[in-house]
């Protein structure tokens, strides 16, 4: 019997969603080459027809060709069955990350996401990693203006600091903050997520299986393309990878004894954080795709949570390299201060 994906309310602005969603970015890039635009589509289209409704995809993945691939994916009358999410903010010029929260920027990223999707609206709309360069207040503005005039419905944050968080909702209510959250990586959960649910902000979870890393342990590097980005991420860097491979080995053990797979293991980990914890897994396999799906039936006991932690306290090697921006370094000025520099 199939596992049913259910539905929840994510954060307190109204928006529901699937329980777990479908993270687009490897179909179109990142993790090497692009996969077949066909096979794709049917991936797409099998999640909506499983009850996976909550899509997830950015203007940079490709850059362009995962949002030119959804709206592809929902012709035909998808569109009304799902939740779109894409985001805005960040581009890449010669190989260098650029991020820009200028508000003539963001309605032209937003615009060019609508041609692309083929959609009049877009229903979360993220800014993609925060400016430091603008005050937060100065973006989440030009937001605001895109959900009055109907562009978008719901504001989301990804890769925010916990006060970024609180200003920009103080401007206009976020409805989710989309974060890296696993057994192995924990470092959003001592400000970052606390303040979200303080705030009644939904949390959405990005690599919610450690990029592959729970599902394959070191395995996973064997499939990795020249071009793939993880090749530089210190978790699966050589002097990393055997030590937490072991650590994989255990959950793998675990997971065998509760009869479900090591991947099924660890998104039943992230899915039992929380009714307001939304995982959005990637896969460009139908396979995958189903197991996915079936960790929503795995049931963890209070004591069986605390052995994966134990084991994941363990793991070495951090989520990204120092060049990568996240929530750790994105303070932004202050609105008062960034007005009398730019009035002076």
């Amino acid at each position: 019997m199939a596992t049913r994906v259910g539905r929840m309310r994510l954060g307190s602005e109204g928006l529901e969603v699937s329980t777990q969603g479908l993270g687009c970015m490897s179909m179109s890039s990142f993790y090497g080459s692009p996969k077949p635009e066909a096979e794709m589509i049917d991936v797409i289209r099998r999640a909506v027809n499983s009850g996976v409704t909550f899509l997830d995809t950015s203007d940079v993945y490709g850059p362009h060709t995962n949002e030119i691939l959804i709206g592809k994916a929902l012709k035909g009358g998808m569109r009304e069955k799902v939740e779109l999410a894409t985001k805005c903010g960040v581009n890449y010029e010669n190989g260098k990350m650029n991020i820009v929260g200028d508000p003539a920027y963001i309605r032209a990223c937003c615009e060019g996401s609508l041609k692309r999707l083929d959609v009049d609206y877009i229903d979360l709309y993220y800014l993609h990693r925060i400016d430091t360069t603008l005050p937060i207040e100065v973006s989440m503005g030009e937001l605001k203006k895109l959900v009055e005039e109907g562009k978008i419905k719901y504001i989301g944050l990804s890769e925010a600091s916990a006060s970024t968080i609180r200003r920009a909702h103080a401007v206009h209510p976020i409805t989710a903050v989309q974060l890296e959250w696993s057994m192995w990586i924990r470092d959003a959960e001592e400000e970052v997520i606390p303040t979200c649910r303080e705030l009644g902000i939904g949390i959405v979870v990005y690599s919610p299986l450690a990029r592959g890393f729970l599902s394959s342990g070191a395995k996973v590097v064997d499939y990795m393309s020249d071009t793939d980005f993880r090749k530089s991420v210190p978790m699966f860097q050589p002097e990393n990878l055997e030590h937490n491979h072991e650590l994989f080995e255990r959950v793998k053990d675990m997971a065998t004894r509760k009869g479900c797979t090591a991947s099924q293991l660890a998104l039943a980990w992230v899915h039992h954080q929380g009714n307001d914890v939304c995982p959005i897994p990637g896969t460009t396999r139908i396979h995958n795709l189903e197991q996915n799906i079936g960790a929503l039936a795995v049931m963890l006991t209070v004591e069986e949570m605390a052995e994966l932690d134990e084991i994941a306290s363990l793991v070495k090697g951090d989520r990204y390299g120092p060049e990568m921006a996240t929530w750790r370094h994105e303070e932004t000025p202050s609105l008062s201060s960034w007005k009398v520099i730019n009035t002076a």
